[in-house]
């Protein structure tokens, strides 16, 4: 197998966990959000340092929490994470699931005007539309229902401050995240704790829950590690693109399988924000050409 289609394969096996996750964590709606969210950062700890200590790289662990600078940034983050994290299982749970679609919908154009304010990048003009027809999605939707998407925007919000604040990070992926459920690790024990001392606890009552609890672990490290491997394998505009599968199949879940209205603001919504990505996946692989276009003359007008 070419080291590409290993990565497309990766890729594609990543986004569609992510995308059918929602079946999984609906199995679960009898455990309350905040204990769901408590085991799945616990479990998640044991995966991933179970992972690093398989690959001999534990003691970068130690020192990524260790690093005065990297400290705050994996801090932060953990916040960031495990706000999406529980919002998305409480989604799931409310019968809330075109939201979170919508949301991951929106993340790549939230990451792009987080890219603008805070980092300072330009954008191409077919950029500026897509992020004006997702503004417009969302107002009509506001006004359609008279209530502004805030799970969507919430979701969307964090996981771009999520990636922003990561950008500059000098760690690998499994590394920073490995460190953000270890500063979560505690309290979400002691919750947990307070919740079994109190009678109140899922685990343990019968071996189904406890094994999927378990294995929410799993589904939370899985997909990273696929996701890191293809991210080496693949450009950065195959990765983008790719990563719409996910929004894609949590839509076929909401509408689909859990039969969630879809309203006609719903709809008009979704058309504005699909033609945004559209515009701008394409304006980003229009920019990919040229600079490889400029890349390729460069390198045969080298003397070298």
């Amino acid at each position: 197998m070419t080291h590409s289609k290993s990565g497309l394969l990766a890729m594609i096996a990543a986004c569609t966990v992510w995308g059918l996750s929602p079946i999984y964590y609906k199995l679960l709606a009898h455990v309350p959000p905040l204990e769901l969210l408590a085991h799945r950062t616990l479990w998640s700890l044991v995966v991933f340092a179970g992972l690093l200590m398989v690959q001999g790289r534990i003691s970068a662990l130690g020192q990524a929490l260790k690093d005065k600078r990297a400290l705050p940034v994996l801090a932060f983050s953990a916040l960031m994470i495990t706000a999406n994290w529980f919002l998305f299982i409480f989604s799931i749970q409310a019968g809330q699931v075109t939201q979170t679609s919508l949301g991951y919908y929106m993340f790549p154009l939230v990451s792009v005007l987080l890219g603008v304010i805070v980092m300072k990048e330009r954008l191409a003009a077919l950029q500026w539309i897509a992020v004006a027809l997702a503004t417009l999605g969302v107002v009509q939707l506001t006004w359609g229902l008279g209530a502004a998407p805030w799970i969507s925007l919430i979701l969307a919000g964090t996981f771009g401050l999520y990636g922003l604040v990561k950008r500059n990070l000098k760690i690998g992926p499994v590394v920073s995240v490995t460190g953000e459920v270890a500063l979560l690790a505690l309290p979400a024990a002691g919750y947990l704790l307070w919740v079994h001392g109190n009678g109140a606890g899922h685990f343990g009552t019968d071996a189904l829950t406890a094994g999927m609890l378990i294995f929410s672990g799993v589904l939370t490290a899985l997909p990273l590690v696929l996701f890191s491997s293809a991210a080496q394998k693949l450009s950065m505009s195959t990765v983008g693109l790719l990563q719409y599968v996910n929004p894609t199949l949590q839509f076929f879940c909401a509408v689909v399988l859990f039969g969630e209205a879809l309203t006609i603001w719903h709809t008009i919504a979704f058309a504005l924000i699909w033609t945004a990505l559209a515009l701008y996946s394409g304006s980003g692989f229009a920019q990919e050409r040229a600079r490889r276009k400029s890349a390729m003359t460069s390198a045969a007008d080298s003397p070298l």
